[in-house]
């Protein structure tokens, strides 16, 4: 009669059984896949970041010196195009924890259009498959 009973409490745990091995392989498994797109998602969105950055400081040290080398109204760009400058310099390129960087990343899309503004110039930033970069 033990021998029986045995048999039916391993069919009814069977069920519990399975359904906590079941969830074991799929937590693992869910965990693993979870890290690999993590860290796609957050390789791609840095690489977008850092292409619009580039851009910015790329126009930056263009226009520094194109102003330059001219002397017209060039006190309130410049300041806007050092403080810019500046500013992207001071980004926190290699730290993703830093905690204000949208907020800061915001601050140097605002200096960005200023300097736009002043200059007369309206650049549209695009990211495509093919690439990113500044048209005019």
């Amino acid at each position: 009669m033990a021998g029986s009973q045995d048999m039916f409490d391993a069919i009814v745990m069977a069920d519990e059984r399975f359904h906590g091995e079941g969830y074991q392989e799929g937590y693992e498994e869910g965990s693993s896949l979870g890290v690999i797109e993590g860290r796609q998602y957050g390789t791609l969105h840095g690489a977008k970041i850092g292409s619009e950055i580039g851009c910015y400081q790329g126009f930056a040290i263009a226009w520094k010196c194109l102003l330059h080398s001219c002397a017209t109204e060039k006190d309130r760009k410049m300041k806007v195009l050092e403080s810019l400058i500046g500013m992207i310099q001071k980004f926190p390129y290699d730290d993703p924890t830093y905690d204000k960087l949208h907020e800061d990343l915001d601050k140097i899309r605002g200096k960005f259009k200023q300097l736009c503004s002043l200059l007369n110039v309206q650049p549209d930033f695009k990211i495509s498959a093919e690439g990113s970069g500044l048209s005019f």
